[in-house]
């Protein structure tokens, strides 16, 4: 497969094929294609809506008030019956999904971050399908069409996705509602760095799913994955083998080319944090260690400079005092400094917690 890691953003609207109830062979052709990228090397992780629809057809589509409560209240009787069909269809090719529920708070604080971060790439490791969704029956702020758009986007900045796919009832993007108008085109590819403002007015001059919490979150969300280094495609969810023509790299719906690597913006990331006084000091076979790729363990500190929490961005410094790295922290500075020069199995012992055999992981260090 061209793309190693994807995340796969399911409408409503792919759901239920159009109707007011969950589609089953919907969702075994999704299980389908999606054991056919496992088979082929593809890691994958869902971000599903569906949770009202299925609460709505639980209780036989009462009338119910617009409010928020209403609203949740479906989530919180649909979201079991959604994870249970997912867990039916998908076993029918032997994978084993995990739910994940999320709100934008736990991506927006360090801490709980890299907490998601971590939980969501241990059930990549196991083979795992994480299925995620916006922890809707608990959320405060307004439920709306189109949130889970911005979620996936999160999610693909998240753990690096080489390819979010947002799944929806149109075929991509077009230059106008091709429904009310006949000369709107598709567009196939958006590669500037900089989406056409014509897109954009386009977006929300369009009603249903092609308007406010429908493409116009797909192109909020698009441009906020790209700029992650994450490439994106809009397709239409029932297109045949949308999903392995997608991840080969085949031309389908409309794709967004992304502003930069992944690894570019995770350095970028990296290097904007690291206050001046936050910092450990390696001795230098930890620092030659370093330089050859590889993680920094806690048996190669030898001091903790300043204040910070688990998640922040801090500096390494050699014995002289000299900055040569700089990365996200798996520890706190007070977990450090009961740590340093320790080995990384005496991590649990001394702590009574592990959150990993390294103070930095490779995958997030930047050598200076």
């Amino acid at each position: 497969m061209f793309f190693h890691r994807i995340v796969i953003k399911l409408g409503t609207s792919t759901l239920t094929a159009g109707t007011a109830h969950l589609s089953m062979p919907h969702l075994v052709e999704i299980a389908r294609q999606t054991a056919a990228l496992r088979e082929g090397g593809s890691e994958v992780l869902l971000v599903t809506s569906g949770a009202m629809a299925a609460g709505r057809e639980r209780l036989g589509f009462p009338q119910l008030p617009k409010g928020l409560p209403a609203k949740q209240m479906l989530a919180a009787i649909g979201q079991p019956r959604l994870m249970a069909l997912y867990e039916q269809v998908f076993g029918l090719y032997s994978l084993t999904i995990a739910q994940v529920l999320l709100t934008r708070a736990d991506l927006a604080d360090r801490r709980r971050y890299l907490n998601s971060r971590n939980t969501l790439t241990a059930l990549l490791d196991q083979g795992a399908i994480p299925i995620i969704n916006e922890n809707d029956t608990v959320a405060t702020e307004e439920i709306r069409v189109g949130d889970n758009d911005n979620l996936s986007a999160l999610v693909a900045n998240l753990i690096d996705a080489d390819l979010l796919l947002l799944l929806t009832d149109q075929v991509g993007l077009y230059t106008a509602d091709p429904r009310s108008d006949p000369d709107a085109i598709l567009v196939n590819e958006v590669a500037e760095p900089e989406i056409p403002k014509s897109l954009w007015e386009a977006a929300k001059g369009t009603e249903s799913e092609l308007g406010t919490g429908g493409m116009l979150t797909k192109l909020q969300a698009a441009d906020l994955a790209r700029r992650s280094g994450t490439a994106v495609v809009i397709a239409k969810g029932d297109m045949p083998d949308v999903l392995l023509r997608a991840a080969a790299g085949e031309s389908v719906g409309t794709r967004f080319l992304p502003v930069a690597s992944s690894v570019e913006s995770r350095k970028r990331y990296i290097l904007a944090g690291g206050r001046a006084a936050d910092a450990v000091r390696v001795d230098p076979g930890a620092a030659q260690a370093l330089a050859r790729g590889s993680s920094l363990l806690p048996v190669g500190v030898k001091a903790v400079e300043g204040a910070f929490e688990r998640g922040d961005s801090i500096r390494v410094l050699d014995s002289g005092g000299r900055e040569i790295a700089r990365g996200i922290s798996n520890y706190g500075s007070s977990e450090l400094v009961r740590i340093i020069g320790r080995k990384s199995d005496e991590i649990e012992e001394i702590l009574g917690f592990n959150f990993g055999d390294e103070v930095i992981h490779r995958n997030d260090l930047v050598i200076i």
